[in-house]
């Protein structure tokens, strides 16, 4: 390593405050982006890098590392002679992980078989979305589903005889990366993560499909999100060119592009939310509600799950990452989950509507509503990092029936030991 070269995390020794300064720096984060996503002023930041401040207790060492995404609380604390480290951001590597990632990163031989009918693939990826939203233990399910999928639908490009042939396969294998997107998510392989969805971006952009375009557009908004303040830009610019090519005669689009744009448009609001962007932020979501208004009161995107019923969600999901307690709790409060048909997001809605009531200091509901995404669907919740960290601070408590329940949920979460 050159003498010039920063620090990194794990070289030794390295101060608590150090660590922070590392981790935000390489996020691309301002002290004053920091503070306020902590609620303190950026002189208490400082404070903790430049180590005039002692390291502060569990619970705001938890929330600074929800802020920086960070994987590992030892990546935060250093050694400190605890127990092996604890991924809070990424859930534990899935059985099938294994399986899904050799099948995306091999090819077979021309010839080696031929590739099913365009019929039967549809049906195959219709029947696995069925089980993402339906199935409890979706995570297993699909991770069974996803190598014979990955593998046909190349073979069918591969195989297709006309352009128009071609095309329509390319975009059942954006969809097939999609399907992989999710399940890939919050596990401990980020570039696994980028390689899918840049593999299903570029098969949808090759298929001149407008459906396959948009929905590649969607998840990589999120993976673009999801990678820090330095990447919010990238989200914003993934979902402006999704909305030009899609928003040209709204009015006459079929339903699912209608839906589509108004899951573009609720991602836009997340990013504003992120930034603090209160006004951008709503009115994001207001501009996606006139699209959920649009559609059949019982309309459900397949891939997304937009439609009314995630209005409500998405509204408790902007006021918290607005770090507005009140209006969070408030919108939480409103917010319907029994109605939302897919089971993982019914338990995304119950841990957004955790983070609200955690953000309001409401820490027993937000442990009650953790039980009901828990409930819903268990892979949802097991790989969330939020429910993980609101779980694990809350293990901490002095108030002993929310330690007990705590405790019980970290068990089936899988932070301790039965």
């Amino acid at each position: 390593m050159s003498i010039d070269a920063p620090p990194g995390p794990h070289d030794n020794p390295i101060a608590f405050g150090q660590r922070v300064q590392i981790h935000r720096t390489r996020r691309g984060m301002t002290r004053e982006q920091l503070a306020g996503l902590l609620g303190h002023h950026p002189s208490w930041v400082k404070k903790i890098e430049t180590g005039s401040m002692r390291m502060p207790r569990l619970p705001e060492i938890l929330r600074i590392a929800q802020a920086l995404r960070i994987r590992r609380l030892d990546d935060l604390v250093g050694d400190m002679g605890a127990e092996p480290h604890t991924d809070l951001f990424l859930g534990p590597g899935h059985d099938r992980l294994a399986a899904v990632r050799t099948a995306l990163a091999s090819y077979a031989p021309p010839g080696t078989c031929e590739a099913p009918s365009p019929e039967f693939l549809r049906a195959a990826l219709d029947s696995a979305w069925r089980a993402r939203h339906g199935a409890p233990d979706h995570r297993e399910v699909i991770g069974s589903l996803l190598p014979g999928l990955i593998r046909d639908t190349q073979l069918a490009v591969r195989q297709a005889d006309t352009a128009a042939e071609r095309r329509a396969a390319l975009a059942l294998q954006a969809e097939a990366c999609c399907l992989a997107q999710f399940f890939v998510a919050y596990q401990p392989d980020p570039s696994l993560l980028w390689r899918v969805s840049e593999r299903g971006t570029a098969a949808a952009h090759e298929s001149e499909d407008p459906h396959a375009i948009g929905v590649a557009a969607w998840l990589s908004a999120q993976a673009h999100r999801d990678s820090g303040p330095g990447r919010y830009d990238e989200a914003d610019e993934v979902v402006r060119q999704a909305l030009h090519l899609l928003e040209p005669n709204l009015d006459r689009a079929p339903q699912h592009i209608q839906a589509l744009v108004g899951a573009l448009r609720a991602e836009a609001g997340l990013t504003a939310a992120k930034r603090r962007e209160t006004g951008a932020a709503w009115g994001w979501w207001e501009r996606a509600d006139q699209i959920a208004q649009r559609l059949p009161a019982d309309y459900f995107h397949p891939i997304t799950s937009f439609g009314r019923a995630v209005m409500g969600a998405h509204g408790v999901s902007v006021a918290v990452e607005l770090h507005s307690g009140g209006e969070a709790a408030r919108q939480a409060a409103r917010a319907e989950a029994a109605t939302i048909p897919s089971r993982p997001r019914r338990a995304r809605h119950r841990i957004e509507q955790a983070r609200a009531y955690h953000l309001d200091s409401q820490a027993e509901a937000a442990l009650t509503t953790l039980q009901q995404a828990h409930a819903a669907a268990p892979d949802t919740t097991r790989y969330n990092g939020f429910a993980r960290v609101i779980v694990l601070e809350e293990t901490t408590s002095r108030a002993p029936e929310r330690r007990r329940l705590a405790s019980r949920l970290a068990v089936d979460l899988g932070l301790l030991a039965a």
